[in-house]
């Protein structure tokens, strides 16, 4: 989700007062060392990253890019398709009634795909198969924009009403679809028996360390064990044995009152909880929302959330074992000795990157014994040295400051504060972390980091030379080993920076992408990665109001990552006008790629409303607001993307 350059400007002011070095400053002293190596790419050479093969062809992809261009619609590369596959309203079940913008209701929008769809996940059936042509889609349904959702909202006098705001409780969480391509064309199967809404109201299950802690115990749940819904969810990840994690962000933005006059107040400070709502009529119309009423409530929200997509019947779990912050992102990589590690990014300015390693090891005989592997492991979070070095350090309670006397009695205070448990042990501050995902064909992780514009003067450096990183850049972690082999639970990774995001042409910016791509298309706020069965990198960009200054839409860069043409960006695919890309998700086969098209029409400047939205993307229906969607990009001759 769009934080400083979204349309709520008040998204992400940075909550993190630690003294912890930000990146800039270990970058600036890595790079000042290798400086004669030939600036910051050089980096990639030195056995951090695959070294170019001489001879080697050129780029691997065959499309030409798109140009850039920002209007109401969406396009994508010559040779390929794109074909709306679900939008918000879409009935999924024998019983939805069909989408009517001028007579929602809570129960409807139960049954119905949800708003803003973020995190994508495609699951094949049968269970355990690789089919690509049948399968569940998950969906994230992160937030909710009531202007383009409700009728009436401009007009002077205008509010959210109790009902409005259930819809909006209603459109959030998820949803489980099933798909099936027929006719070289993907839709959705109204009624299939896996077809599933996960609500603000669905019950949840609280596991791991947190569960049942005084602090997680509110007046509804004396037990401190469920919880109703799910909020905020961005990105995520897939388990090895077929379940997804969805995780919640930007969860601050739903709670009202003053958060100092709890007993949370310092925890609260630390996540901008009471801060800055901008759902202010939730707590008006529920009192868990109010922190007056409901001090703990918030608590609650903020995990990495585990469903079972092949099980409409299943309970979801929070797995407080993974940590309590903005999540972005969980995904995870079974390591060489059959333990499971999941990286997970925090997305606000000046967060941290985390990383869980599972005590258990996965058994792929035993689908059942493996889901409660991420109750039990320990959490770690990053920390970059200059000589190219990465700790991953533990949140143990019990060692280091992590004592009775800084606060942490238990492994539940440890989960509840993440953030400031990483502040003590001494992570390294980042520019807002967003997806990261392991390579399958190289082992490397990468990081997307979209922005961080509250760098000071202080902190330009050969690495970052902005005093405001506006657009962003990707870092390369290297475990130990290479490919399956690779040991993703080592103590120490190295580490480089492969991509500057932003305008090569413009020498201010410090942009560099792969050697040879100063003439071609360039981007910037890389936010989710997604990589296709060869291993080549496909990011979605989150520009917000970027996006009008540059005159570009949000859309999907791909680039190699090997060879002479490796890190040099070509645009696929772009999204109509005030959206944002999310979720690319390929199916086994590499022959469809899934995107999310996310809050179409989002005004970044101005106002935009259910009346006159700047486009009515994908209908185009004068008696339809905006929708967002999912959209399935396929080959015109059916070859893999």
């Amino acid at each position: 989700m769009s934080k400083f350059f979204s349309d709520n400007p008040q998204d992400d002011l940075g909550s993190n007062p630690s003294a912890n070095p930000p990146f800039a400053a270990i970058a600036e002293a890595r790079i000042s060392r290798r400086a004669a190596l030939g600036g910051l790419l050089a980096l990639a050479g030195t056995a951090l990253l695959p070294k170019a093969e001489a001879g080697a062809a050129q780029s691997s992809l065959t499309f030409a890019s798109l140009s850039p261009r920002l209007d109401g619609t969406h396009h994508v590369a010559s040779g390929y398709k794109a074909d709306i596959v679900l939008r918000w309203g879409d009935p999924l079940f024998a019983a939805s009634p069909a989408f009517d913008p001028l007579a929602q209701t809570a129960r409807s929008q139960r049954r119905q795909f949800g708003y803003n769809n973020d995190y994508l996940a495609f699951l094949p059936l049968p269970f355990g198969s690789a089919n690509s042509t049948h399968g569940l889609l998950w969906a994230n349904h992160e937030s909710t924009n009531p202007r383009l959702m409700f009728a009436g909202l401009s007009e002077p006098g205008a509010r959210m009403t109790r009902e409005r705001v259930d819809i909006e409780l209603a459109a959030h969480g998820g949803s489980v679809v099933e798909i099936r391509k027929q006719g070289g064309k993907w839709q959705a199967v109204r009624a299939g028996r896996y077809n599933r809404r996960v609500t603000m109201t669905t019950p949840m299950r609280i596991a791991g360390p947190a569960a049942g802690h005084e602090r997680m115990t509110t007046g509804a749940d004396r037990s401190g064990r469920r919880v109703l819904g799910m909020l905020n969810n961005c990105s995520g990840g897939k388990t090895p044995w077929g379940t997804v994690l969805s995780g919640e962000e930007n969860f601050h933005f739903y709670f009202s009152g003053d958060a100092t006059a709890t007993a949370e107040a310092a925890n609260y400070a630390r996540y901008g909880v009471g801060q800055r709502t901008i759902y202010p009529w939730w707590a008006e119309q529920h009192a868990r929302f109010d922190l007056a009423r409901e001090a703990r409530e918030a608590n609650r929200f903020g995990w990495v959330v585990e469903i079972d997509p092949y099980d409409p019947a299943a309970t979801p779990v929070k797995r407080t074992a993974l940590g309590r912050f903005k999540h972005e992102a969980a995904n995870c990589v079974l390591n060489r000795d059959g333990r499971v590690v999941v990286y997970c990014g925090d997305d606000e300015m000046n967060e941290y990157v985390y990383r869980f390693v599972s005590a258990g090891r996965f058994d792929p005989r035993e689908r059942r014994a493996n889901m409660n592997l991420l109750d039990s492991g320990t959490l770690f979070v990053a920390r970059f040295e200059a000589d190219g070095s990465m700790r991953w350090l533990p949140l143990m309670q019990g060692e280091g400051p992590l004592t009775p006397d800084n606060g942490f009695h238990s492994q539940a205070d440890v989960a509840i504060e993440t953030r400031r448990a990483a502040d003590l042990v001494g992570a390294t501050k980042m520019d807002r972390p967003e997806d990261i995902e392991t390579n399958p064909v190289t082992g490397i992780v990468y990081v997307m980091l979209a922005n961080n514009v509250r760098r000071t003067v202080k902190q330009i450096d050969a690495a970052n030379p902005r005093p405001s990183n506006a657009y962003g850049h990707v870092i390369a972690l290297l475990p130990p080993g290479s490919g399956s082999d690779a040991d993703h639970a080592a103590a120490q990774f190295t580490w480089s920076i492969p991509i500057l995001a932003g305008n090569p042409h413009d020498q201010k910016s410090g942009a560099r992408y792969g050697s040879g791509a100063g003439d071609g298309p360039w981007f910037a706020g890389p936010d989710n990665v997604a990589f296709d069965p060869r291993g080549r990198m496909y990011i979605a960009t989150d520009q917000g109001a970027l996006a009008e200054t540059l005159g570009t839409a949000d859309g999907i860069w791909a680039c190699d990552v090997e060879g002479p043409a490796a890190y040099q960006p070509r645009c696929l695919f772009q999204c109509p006008i005030g959206a944002e890309m999310c979720g690319p998700e390929f199916t086994p086969d590499g022959r469809t790629l899934f995107v999310a098209v996310q809050h179409p029409a989002v005004a970044v400047r101005g106002e935009s409303t259910f009346e006159t939205p700047p486009t009515r993307w994908p209908d185009f229906d004068p008696s339809l607001p905006p929708r967002p969607s999912v959209v399935a990009i396929t080959r015109e001759d059916g070859g893999a993307i």
